[in-house]
């Protein structure tokens, strides 16, 4: 008993002890420095919003874009710098974020990817002319398209003139005897207007004159145009029939101005076609042109194919890869995945720290497309780690910690509760209007991309398919004669993603690629200001794996293109151009 109330007493006086000390070290903490840490803690708080990252606010509130409460952005920096920023491990799975190291060469021998049609072979192609003046008393062929093998009658003609020649055919043949030459000469006469020996000797044995005589085809092949009708009068060396040999085509890509490094006469390609894209044929650049078209900033590049089971028909798309060696010591190449691209810059997400997840957005420089990558002429270096998926998930989370991204170059925060007009305000306010011989001839692409969009909202992948094709025609009568650099290499992704599209009948993979479409209209057609009426900016917050993507209509109604009738209305107006 004694010895538990001397543990009692000796364990009071320890912590009486211990008290003394702590507080007796302390200095006296008032209710109004408790206040005034508080409220410091409340002012170093940075408020934002979840669909509009671009705002920035020192106070809770409303988004002045959407109205949607604001929430706590991250101010955690952990010492880095005012462009860098972190991401968690459980984001990064959740996103399947993946990062590459790239070095010289690193993808190994690449393509570069061209676009273009098929054409008639010319130098196989033949115009069947007449060989002297006449009327045509009957046309064997009725219709363009008519096969017709070499030797075979296309028309007869009367002519005047051969109906003399044969009489002197006749008279000199009875004056062979005592005057050779003259039948000779009457004869040659004859073969050079292409009568065959063995109607010649006819006529000869006959003894009679023939009124009208059949033009022959001189090629076997494709009657591509018909010029003249029966009873139509022709002049000696006029064309009536045009024959095409389709085993025979021509592929015409336009090569971009900054391509031409790259590509060479002899060079091998592979071409394929949209009607076929499982098969792969194999052919050789034959020429390419030596002038450059200063409208569109393109060379035409030709190679000769092969056609021997006539399924390949002229005016088809094709698509061309010339297989070229990557540089050693020269060229870095990162794949076309880790590219964010904002109509004027080329970004990448660079992770600046192999131990923990810190990144930064790079501007890089590009030179040629090759394969599924682009040469980075400028902007990183060997050895560096980028992201190459999950590009977009990364520079969302850029804009929500408030960092430099693709939406916001400078990493600006917007204190207060200022009036904001989103991106569309940014991009009106510098000076990117285009020439009106531009706008001109962009508005059927426009046209185009608006069908498309319908299209996939009525989920029919062959139309989809057929107004792709549609744009891909138009685009090339684009006019680019004045343009800077930045929007001919958005025409060029444009090209690109039209022709993904009208190279898959999968509706779902359309719609996949109909995102990234829409993000280049977006950014081009704010620097239109000759739009004959309103185009709707629309937003659908569940497309892109629910990242959200952004479409242009002619209608403020909502029509989802990327859903369909599963999901017709969802989305909302973002802004109106």
């Amino acid at each position: 008993m004694k010895k538990t109330i001397i543990y009692v007493c000796i364990s009071i006086v320890a912590g009486m002890l211990l008290g003394y000390f702590i507080f007796s070290e302390s200095p006296n903490v008032t209710s109004q420095e408790i206040h005034d840490h508080e409220s410091e803690m409340v002012t170093d708080q940075i408020w934002t919003c979840s669909m509009h990252p671009q705002i920035r606010q020192a106070s809770s509130g409303s988004c002045p874009i959407c109205g949607m409460d604001l929430i706590l952005a991250d101010t955690d920096t952990n010492g880095l710098s005012d462009t860098q920023f972190t991401l968690s491990r459980n984001a990064l799975a959740l996103a399947d974020v993946q990062t590459t190291i790239i070095g010289e060469g690193s993808l190994g021998e690449q393509a570069i990817k061209l676009t273009g049609i098929l054409q008639e072979n010319e130098e196989k192609n033949a115009t069947q002319s007449a060989y002297y003046d006449g009327r045509i008393e009957k046309l064997f062929v009725s219709y363009e398209g008519q096969e017709v093998k070499q030797g075979q009658a296309l028309a007869s003609i009367y002519s005047p003139q051969l109906v003399s020649a044969q009489q002197e055919l006749l008279t000199a043949l009875n004056l062979k005897e005592s005057q050779p030459e003259l039948y000779r000469a009457v004869k040659n006469k004859l073969k050079l207007w292409k009568l065959t020996d063995k109607q010649i000797a006819a006529i000869e044995t006959s003894g009679t004159v023939r009124e009208s005589y059949p033009i022959y085809a001189s090629i076997s092949g494709v009657v591509s145009k018909i010029m003249l009708d029966e009873g139509d009068y022709i002049k000696q060396g006029e064309p009536f029939f045009k024959i095409s040999n389709l085993k025979s085509l021509w592929a015409v890509f336009d090569g971009y101005e900054n391509q031409m490094s790259q590509l060479k006469k002899g060079q091998k390609i592979e071409v394929r076609s949209l009607s076929y894209p499982n098969e792969v044929i194999q052919a050789k650049i034959t020429f390419i042109d030596p002038v450059l078209n200063t409208s569109k900033r393109t060379v035409k590049i030709r190679a000769e194919i092969e056609n021997k089971m006539n399924l390949l028909k002229p005016g088809m798309f094709v698509e061309g890869a010339v297989a070229i060696a990557a540089g050693k010591n020269e060229e870095i190449i990162v794949p076309s995945s880790a590219v964010l691209w904002t109509g004027k810059r080329s970004l990448v997400y660079l992770k600046t720290n192999a131990e923990s997840s810190v990144f930064e957005m790079r501007e890089i420089t590009l030179g040629d497309e090759v394969a599924d990558g682009y040469m980075v002429l400028e902007g990183l270096e060997t050895g560096d780690e980028i992201v190459t998926h999950g590009t977009f998930t990364v520079d969302a989370a850029a804009q929500l910690k408030g960092k430099k991204s693709m939406m916001n170059e400078g990493g600006t925060i917007v204190t207060g509760h200022e009036s904001h007009e989103g991106m569309g305000a940014t991009i009106k306010s510098e000076n990117m209007e285009v020439p009106p011989i531009f706008q001109d001839s962009f508005t059927p692409v426009l046209q185009s991309y608006m069908d498309l969009k319908d299209a996939l909202v009525q989920s029919d992948p062959e139309k989809v398919q057929q107004f792709s094709q549609k744009a891909l025609s138009t685009l090339k009568r684009v006019n680019t004669a004045a343009l800077k650099g930045t929007l001919v290499n958005d025409l060029q992704e444009l090209e690109r993603s039209f022709m993904d599209i009208s190279m898959t009948t999968s509706i779902d993979k359309q719609r996949q690629q109909f995102g990234q479409l829409s993000n280049l209209f977006v950014m081009i057609v704010p620097r239109l200001n000759k739009l004959a009426k309103p185009v709707y900016v629309l937003h659908c917050p569940m497309a892109n794996n629910y990242k959200g993507s952004d479409w242009l209509s002619w209608e403020k109604e909502i029509r989802n293109p990327f859903y369909g009738d599963s999901m017709l209305t969802c989305g909302e107006i973002k802004k109106v151009l």
